[in-house]
């Protein structure tokens, strides 16, 4: 990840599609997040085809957990994980403010 990189931060990259997060992961995940609950869940041409809602994911972390447990490229990305706090990298400058 470049931004870990420029800021001289140590940074595992997790490749989410080859290893996936397991239910327990994605129920930290959520509790750990700064941001809206919902905003784990990419809104793209999947979403889209699958005819899902986006308020049904609106503050409702057990939705959240189960819809990327069963569609893991819903998971949006970057997610980048320090300690107790969880964000969605974007826009790209959030990740400095987190990890800086």
């Amino acid at each position: 990840m470049a931004v870990a990189e420029d800021l001289g931060v140590e940074a595992d990259v997790v490749l989410y599609m080859k290893e996936p997060p397991d239910r327990a992961a994605l129920e930290n995940l959520v509790k750990i997040l700064v941001d809206p609950v919902e905003d784990l869940v990419r809104k793209d041409s999947k979403f889209k085809k699958l005819e899902l809602d986006a308020d049904d994911f609106v503050g409702n972390p057990e939705a959240v957990v189960d819809i990327l447990e069963q569609h893991k490229a819903l998971l949006q990305r970057p997610i980048v994980v320090k300690g107790n706090k969880a964000i969605v990298g974007r826009p790209k400058d959030r990740i400095a403010e987190l990890l800086g």
